[in-house]
Order: structure tokens, then sequence, then C-alpha cells
């Protein structure tokens, strides 16, 4: 299994949901750069479970260093982080270990590692590792702020619940992107979250669960950055979008919805505005060739439902080979996706950063000495 992922800043993940921590090892982090522990621990925030529409197990989520700061700055050596877990109930997966959860990974995984994998709560597969990649993200949404780059995620429908769009005009889109990255329940229309709520609190009194989509934009990026064919900007952010487990599809600007226009309809015409060249659509979502044209960029995410639910389902038992039914215990999610709204941020978060190091260095992002 390969556990890491960029080219100039990497990332490897480590860790189970019921082993004792987990963790990330950033490396190619410039050196000089002061830790924000309060933004740090804000994006922590954002992540954590609370109430009855997310699971039942709350962890601290306290992020300690382990090697790569010294006095509060980074060395330019691997940073490594852990999070302690705490709050494991190992004994609800034991009796059904060898019951493939239906759209879990339990049946492949099993075949993938030959029976040695840790299978309680997923294991190296659970959402719980994407504690330390919204650590590591931290990091990296610094990065970007102190270049004046802003990025953020809300939560754009929840099963068949819709919010309002990103603005096109880049100073309400900055006013936008401030205020769902504050909010707990990351909505442009604050008059949904109550719908969305009722959504999540149905589908958990059913026994069941919901999806929907994240809708994310990326402001004041720079023009020229990302290659023409394997390393384009959308292929390196689908790269990191899909190793989060829920992501089932991602799009691009207008995406889907070019199928049956005309090119008249929806090519980006071009003009001068202020001293630069911008676009008077955005339906490329700020890429053109696999790269960035300094437009905000623009996507959108889907997230399926929590796969482990409470109804009885038909399964099967994958050492005796015998059809069976199955009804998940535990503590789980009814919906994940607001939750994922940040783990969404951390992933572009690093992919921008590995992107700009690509074309400016490490040194772009350079402290200042002593």
């Amino acid at each position: 299994m390969k556990n890491t992922i960029g080219n100039n800043l990497c990332i490897t993940l480590f860790g189970e949901s019921h082993g004792e921590m987990i963790g990330v090892v950033v490396d190619g982090l410039p050196a000089g750069i002061e830790i924000n522990q309060e933004l740090l621990e804000h994006q922590m925030r954002l992540r954590k479970a609370e109430g009855t529409i997310s699971t039942g197990r709350h962890e601290d989520d306290l992020v300690r260093f382990v090697s790569g700061v010294f006095e509060g700055k980074t060395t330019g050596m691997p940073c490594c982080m852990v999070i302690e877990n705490k709050d494991q109930h190992s004994k609800d997966y034991s009796k059904t270990k060898d019951i493939a959860r239906p759209s879990h990974v339990d049946y492949v995984a099993d075949v993938k590692y030959a029976g040695y994998q840790d299978y309680r709560g997923g294991g190296h597969f659970s959402g719980r590792l994407t504690a330390p990649l919204v650590a590591a993200g931290a990091l990296a949404i610094q990065l970007l702020n102190q270049k004046g780059i802003f990025l953020g995620t809300h939560v754009k429908q929840l099963h068949t619940v819709i919010d309002d769009d990103f603005a096109e005009d880049e100073k309400v889109l900055l006013k936008q992107l401030t205020e769902i990255n504050g909010k707990k329940f990351a909505l442009i229309n604050n008059e949904v979250e109550s719908d969305m709520i009722m959504a999540i609190e149905n589908a958990r009194m059913n026994l069941d669960a919901v999806g929907g989509i994240l809708e994310t934009a990326i402001l004041n990026f720079p023009v020229g950055i990302g290659e023409p064919t394997f390393d384009s900007i959308e292929s390196k952010l689908s790269h990191a979008l899909f190793s989060i487990g829920a992501v089932k599809g991602v799009e691009f600007g207008l995406g889907f919805g070019f199928a049956d226009k005309y090119a008249s309809e929806v090519n980006d015409q071009l003009k001068i505005k202020d001293g630069r060249i911008v676009t008077t659509t955005n339906n490329n979502g700020g890429i053109n060739g696999g790269i960035s044209n300094g437009m905000p960029i623009r996507f959108k995410t889907v997230v399926k439902p929590t796969p482990s639910i409470a109804k009885k389902q038909h399964s099967v038992n994958f050492k005796t080979m015998e059809d069976t039914d199955l009804e998940i215990v535990g503590r789980h999610d009814p919906a994940i996706i607001h939750r994922a709204r940040v783990v969404v941020d951390s992933m572009v978060a690093l992919t921008l950063v590995d992107c700009l190091m690509d074309t400016y260095g490490r040194n772009y992002f350079m402290g200042d000495k002593k």
C-alpha cells in the first residue's frame, strides 16, 4: 500500500482507526515558517464529531509535533505530527470481522493484504485517518494565505437540500470564503441549515445515511501553474480528492453541464479589467489546458452516503464463503459531508502548495531569516 502523495511537498499517512495513534509526515516544508497554532486548532475542530448528526466517537484530536519544528518554527526537516486514539470500541467489530460491510473495503482489503490488515473500525481505511490530513492541510493553508491565496468549501447539496452557489464577483466570493471557513456547518445560505440537519436526523432515525455535493473555490491563485498533460491542475487535484474515501466524483467548472451546450454558449470570453486579463464567465473553473488562468478555480465533489448503517443488509462471510445478513453495530455518522468539507480543503491546499513549488521552488514559501 502506498501512503505517500506529492512531488515537492510529500505527505505520508500512517496509523489505524483503533491503533495507539495516527499521524502524518510532511516532507518538503520550507524552513522558518512559524506554526499558526490557532489556525491548526480551528481546522481540527471543524472536522470533529458533534451532536447526533455525527458519530458518537469523540476524540480530543490534539496534534503533537514529533519532529521538524523547533521553537515554534519549521526546521526544513520532515515534520511528523501524531494524534492519539483514545475513544476506541474495538469489540464492536470482532464478531463480524469476516463479514463484508456493503460498499466498504472489508473484502478487498482482506484479499489484498491476505487477512493481515487491521479490521477494527476500517483500520487504515477509516475516515479517522483524515484527522492527520487536516493537521497537515492547516500548514498548507497557512502558506497559501501568506501569499494572498484563499480557498473554502461549502455543502452545496445534502441529500435533496441545496445551498446557494458561490458568487462570480471576486470581492463577494472572498467574503463568502471568509464566512464559511469560520462555520462548523459550512453554508452560504444559513436558512437551509435546519433542513439539512433534519435530513441527517431523519436518516439516523431510519438507521440510514445520506451524502451530497461539496463545492470548492480558490481565489487569487496565480496564472500559469500546472502542466499541460499528466500533471494538470485538474489531474493533481483529482488525485488528491479521490484519496478521500467517500469521494466518488469530481467536476471542474461547468463540468457535466458542458454536455448539452454549444461552444458559443459556454466559451469563456476574455477582456481587460483593472490591468489584468480576465474572462467574462468562468465555465472552465479557472483552468485552461491543465494550467491556471488566474480566475477562481472552481470544482464540485460528490460524497457518497456513509456505508456503515444499522439497517439489515445482505452480505457474505468471505472466510466461510456463505451468504449472510448483516446489521452493523457501533458508532457511525449518518452523514459525513459536513465534516468532509475541511478534509477537501486540506487536500486541496496541500496539492496547490506542491504545484506552486513545481514552478517557484520551495524558497517561494521560505520564512524570514532570524
